[in-house]
């Protein structure tokens, strides 16, 4: 975990850049694994990369996009996170509410102009992640286990879809892995809430684990390594690729299934996380 900056004293506080460069990444510290990775991962692997440049710019744009989404959302999960995650800003009074949300809607604006350079495709995409979020948080769609799981996959789009046309360009095969992608994230992110049970249940949350213990477990289980199975063959990637994928992942279903404590499902997370990184990169399999 980040360790905070030594305090000093407010006004020191106010004016050091790192303090608040330290913030945002504690804002967005959990979604490294699960966007900002993966996204780079799947958009150098569906098209070649044109330049560091633009593969720096797109990796900027998911996280200024990422400070966007998880600013809003953490607004109206204060005391999930106080169960789940307490170092994060609000929680931990390294922030102030009033100011959060302040500077929610300023990242609305900045995240908005900042796409109107690449084009309108991609200030469309911010759009379309504006109004998810909003319907995730203000609507309450997070309490509802399938629209949760609708709201989270419109999001990884949008994420995948920006960062690719920044980085590279749109050719068919990239469009066919967003769309593989979404479905397959659809199926899937109910993995993500196994750990943060505790906290969904004190926020009145419901998500697939706490509706169906069992049968999300039963469902994951299974639902993981049939997805390796699918992308191998999609891709047609070579037999010792697949083996290895698909072995992976059946491990990785059989932790969620077999392993049940928080801790457990904690690394098993982070397993999924890598297991998904790792079906990203198998469309670079059509450039050998």
């Amino acid at each position: 975990m980040l360790t905070q900056p030594p305090e000093r004293n407010g006004k020191w506080r106010s004016l050091n850049p790192l303090v608040h460069l330290h913030t945002l990444i504690l804002f967005t510290w959990t979604d490294y694994q699960t966007i900002v990775i993966p996204i780079t991962i799947f958009a150098c692997a569906t098209a070649p990369i044109q330049s560091l440049s633009k593969l720096i710019q797109g990796c900027v744009w998911i996280w200024f996009h990422l400070i966007l989404c998880n600013v809003s959302n953490q607004v109206r999960a204060k005391e999930e996170d106080s169960i789940n995650r307490p170092w994060r800003p609000l929680p931990s009074g390294r922030v102030a509410f009033q100011k959060t949300l302040v500077f929610r809607w300023i990242m609305v604006i900045l995240c908005v102009i900042w796409s109107a350079i690449y084009g309108f495709d991609i200030v469309v995409t911010t759009l379309g992640l504006i109004i998810t979020t909003i319907f995730y948080d203000e609507g309450q769609v997070s309490r509802h286990p399938f629209g949760r799981n609708l709201c989270n996959v419109g999001r990884y789009i949008a994420f995948q879809f920006g960062a690719t046309t920044i980085m590279n360009r749109l050719d068919r095969t990239s469009m066919a892995a967003i769309l593989l992608s979404g479905v397959m994230i659809l199926t899937t992110i109910q993995a993500q809430d196994f750990p943060d049970v505790d906290g969904d249940i004190a926020s009145n949350r419901i998500t697939f684990p706490i509706y169906t213990p069992e049968l999300s477990r039963v469902f994951t289980f299974f639902i993981i390594p049939l997805w390796s199975f699918i992308l191998c063959w999609f891709w047609e990637v070579g037999w010792l690729t697949g083996f290895t994928h698909i072995t992976f992942s059946i491990y990785v279903g059989a932790r969620y299934y077999f392993r049940r404590t928080p801790g457990a499902d904690t690394n098993a997370t982070a397993y999924s996380e890598l297991n998904i990184a790792l079906g990203n990169e198998l469309p670079t399999s059509r450039f050998f």
